[in-house]
């Protein structure tokens, strides 16, 4: 039976102070691990957020695994769902919905749901249980073994639940609405750290289960007591015949046959950006400078150096530093190498390396056609 989710964050984030689904968690937005999760049980995820956000949130997304589609929901949570829904392929037999907000449900759980509703339930929901002591607002003790607590993912038969969603009734989760539509709603174990993020203490100490899980992961792969990610960036340009076209290696001007390129076609800045962005987890330089973007037509480089460091950092890495080897036959880098790394730690605000090594005349670099870069780029969680 094929399964399909239903990521839902299109929360205005009041209770939290500001959205909540895109506070970082260990390196990505909390809404990013829900949906990595999802997608490793589904044939497909539907993203909905708020008006106005799809084009901040789907970047983001980048390296997630399967079709991720991110779609507008509504004024309530009810309305985000049926959105949605609507995207969701009819071929669907199964439909999870799973709150953005609880990035850490693990994937045994979506399991453990997604099995039940191939068992024959209508709606299964996982639940934990309530181990305070309770009272009613309006008096009176409340027997705590008659409560459970409810969690997300849910798991639906697709046709269920868009028949419960076929109006416009609104309930806090989906089988609500299928158990008032006459569907059968089975409770499967939940998990105590699969909690949904609605303050800045729930985030705290989501942070602290990432962290203890990271350490339990790696070990002593820690830097200053955060984890660590590197990022592998390569780029490569061809000479090109045009005297008006400079030679930009790092942001340095150097003699010589400039190269072709949308930009100013700078291998050394383009595989310091691909570095930075893969070590956090962000995508690579054609997602956010794409060729086909006139406006960066003949584009200093290092300036889009910046903008990266500047979203890498806002993701809450730091740069501990970036380690280039250019690959060329001429010219020689050594007369301005310590030119090149003054500037390009300029921008990235870290130590950066730069090595020249020739091709030996093996392949076209070794005939002389052009250059590449390679670096290597250390993020540890600020």
């Amino acid at each position: 039976m094929s399964v399909w989710t239903v990521v839902v964050a299109a929360g205005d984030g009041r209770r939290f102070g500001s959205d909540k689904s895109m506070a970082d968690l260990g390196g990505r937005p909390v809404v990013a691990h829900s949906v990595a999760t999802a997608s490793g049980v589904s044939g497909g995820v539907v993203v909905v957020v708020a008006p106005g956000r799809i084009a901040e949130v789907r970047p983001l997304l980048v390296g997630v695994d399967g079709a991720v589609e991110v779609v507008e929901g509504g004024d309530t949570r009810s309305a985000s769902v049926r959105a949605g829904l609507a995207a969701v392929p009819d071929g669907a037999e199964i439909v999870l919905v799973h709150d953005g907000a609880r990035p850490l449900a693990s994937i045994r759980l979506f399991e453990r749901v997604i099995d039940a509703v191939r068992d024959g339930a209508d709606a299964v929901v996982p639940c934990t249980p309530v181990h305070d002591s309770l009272r009613s607002p309006v008096g009176g003790p409340i027997d705590r073994d008659n409560v459970l607590v409810v969690q997300t993912p849910q798991g639906f038969r697709a046709s269920v639940l868009r028949a419960a969603h076929a109006g416009s009734a609104e309930a806090t989760d989906d089988a609500t609405l299928v158990e008032a539509d006459g569907g059968r709603v089975v409770v499967v174990d939940g998990e105590i750290d699969n909690l949904k993020i609605t303050s800045p203490v729930d985030l705290d100490v989501a942070r602290q289960l990432v962290d203890a899980r990271t350490e339990a992961d790696v070990g002593e792969g820690r830097i200053g007591g955060g984890p660590i990610r590197i990022g592998q960036g390569f780029d490569i340009h061809p000479f090109v015949d045009d005297p008006d076209r400079p030679l930009v290696l790092g942001g340095v001007v150097f003699e010589g046959r400039g190269l072709g390129g949308h930009s100013d076609a700078d291998p050394v800045a383009h595989a310091c950006t691909d570095a930075l962005l893969g070590a956090a987890g962000l995508g690579d330089i054609g997602l956010h400078f794409p060729d086909s973007d006139p406006r960066l037509a003949g584009a200093d480089s290092l300036v889009l150096l910046a903008e990266a460091v500047a979203i890498v950092r806002r993701a809450g890495w730091e740069i501990s530093n970036v380690d280039c080897t250019v690959v060329l036959e001429e010219p020689r880098l050594a007369p301005r190498r310590a030119q090149m790394q003054d500037g390009l730690e300029a921008v990235i605000g870290a130590p950066v390396s730069v090595k020249g090594k020739r091709a030996e005349g093996l392949g076209a670099l070794g005939r002389q056609e052009g250059v590449a870069c390679l670096a290597v780029a250390l993020l540890t969680r600020t």
